[in-house]
């Protein structure tokens, strides 16, 4: 929650962060009661009764029955409300733009992909392919496009969420693009931008291997690398939203030449486009390497090892040795409870890696540290940034709505500094 670290939060962000709360102990445990809400976030019964009664008023949740309890009253029963409305995640990638569509309750009601060839990422190209993706999974759901509140969309590199631009993003050489105007002209609901790192990170704290944990590091492998942070239990985003660029930081002094314009970063070793590398280095002619299809060579390459196959272990083996520094490196200085392999080069290289970095990672890292953190592969049987990105979106829905019983609803989106910017289809002409 929250941008700046170095702004103070009002009342209205702290009502929101509680309505947010509150609403993710709902989704993650329905039904629930409200004495239960109160235990499992800690604040007060009247504040839970409170957020609780908006939340209802906003038709996200619903009255389902009641509970015996020890010697009182029975206890009346809350649950989300699937059919409420609908949010989108969009996961823009370098090489795809990937939209789910989910209900309410975090299910996902439809999917849509989009391919980014070489040479199609420009910024308006995405902001295209995105709008596509976006009408295709309305209209495979079958929804009302009225009943969206809103798209969370996930863009590598750096993002001001509160402006809406994608400061920089170094594989695609993006510098300060407004994406977010971009995609405001091309569709028609809220929308919120933000980081895969983060997207990662809350998927894990919802979902995954980091519920219920306080600190927890996420490693988003894909053609770029970072690590999503939660720490104290919460989302850490850094003063400037940019938080978790592990991936550039050195690995090898005066190592591979990095698309940030520095050498020998994380990203060069581990990242897909690094990994073919390993793999080119180790055996030229390897009938695993697709040239110019990372994904393809990544998907052949993870059937390979698990099948045993000498050359991929090997290459597993080695992108494990660097991987490993990487993230002894986060265990030491961190001190994590837990630190989760996800996204999608995770996925397809599955076990054997976890099993080659926990390894690598025992060698490395300090022991007091080690013996606290758990390594794993992220459990999460979706698409965890998409998932995430609808969480954005859920939170700028719930800050949107205004304070309890205004009747301001999706309308009346904050501008404060501490909130991210939401274009509207009804603010283009204003502009």
């Amino acid at each position: 929650m929250g941008g700046a670290a170095s702004v103070k939060r009002t009342s209205r962000d702290i009502r929101t962060a509680n309505r947010y709360e509150v609403l993710r102990q709902i989704i993650a445990g329905s039904p629930t009661s409200r004495q239960g809400l109160a235990a499992a976030t800690g604040l007060s019964l009247a504040t839970v009764a409170t957020l609780v009664g908006e939340l209802l008023d906003l038709r996200m949740i619903t009255e389902v029955g009641f509970e015996d309890s020890a010697g009182g009253r029975p206890r009346g029963l809350v649950a989300v409300d699937a059919s409420g409305g609908a949010l989108i995640g969009v996961d823009v990638a370098e090489t795809y733009v990937h939209v789910e569509l989910f209900d309410l309750a975090l299910n996902v009601l439809a999917r849509a992909d989009e391919e980014t060839r070489p040479g199609g990422s420009s910024p308006e190209q995405v902001a295209g392919q995105v709008a596509a993706a976006v009408s295709s999974v309305v209209t495979r759901a079958g929804i009302d496009p009225a009943r969206v509140l809103g798209v969370g969309v996930s863009v590598p590199g750096q993002v001001d969420r509160d402006s809406g631009v994608a400061e920089y993003a170094p594989n695609w050489d993006w510098h300060d693009v407004p994406l977010l105007d971009l995609l405001a002209e091309r569709v028609a609901h809220p929308l919120y931008l933000d980081n895969p790192l983060r997207a990662c990170a809350v998927a894990e704290l919802w979902f995954g291997a980091a519920r219920g944990r306080g600190d927890a590091v996420v490693v988003n492998l894909g053609t770029g690398v970072g690590a999503g942070l939660a720490l104290g239990g919460g989302l850490h985003r850094g003063v400037s939203n940019s938080a978790g660029e592990w991936g550039h930081t050195t690995l090898v002094l005066d190592g591979r030449l990095c698309h940030c314009g520095n050498h020998g970063c994380v990203e060069t070793y581990v990242g897909a486009p690094g990994i073919m590398r390993n793999l080119r280095e180790l055996s030229p002619r390897s009938p695993l390497l697709h040239p110019g299809d990372q994904t393809a060579t990544i998907d052949a390459l993870g059937a390979a090892a698990a099948a045993d196959d000498p050359v991929a272990l090997e290459v597993v083996r080695d992108t494990a040795r660097y991987l490993g520094a990487g993230i002894s490196d986060l265990i030491n200085l961190l001190n994590p409870e837990v630190v989760v392999l996800s996204s999608w080069v995770a996925s397809r290289l599955g076990a054997p890696l976890l099993d080659e970095v926990r390894v690598a990672v025992a060698r490395r890292a300090l022991r007091r540290p080690l013996a606290a953190t758990e390594i794993v592969l992220s459990p999460i049987p979706t698409d965890p940034v998409s998932l995430g990105a609808a969480t954005f979106a859920l939170e700028g829905t719930l800050r949107s709505a205004g304070g309890p019983r205004s009747g301001a609803g999706r309308a009346g989106a904050a501008r404060s500094r501490t909130a991210p910017i939401v274009r509207r289809p009804a603010e283009l002409g204003d502009r």
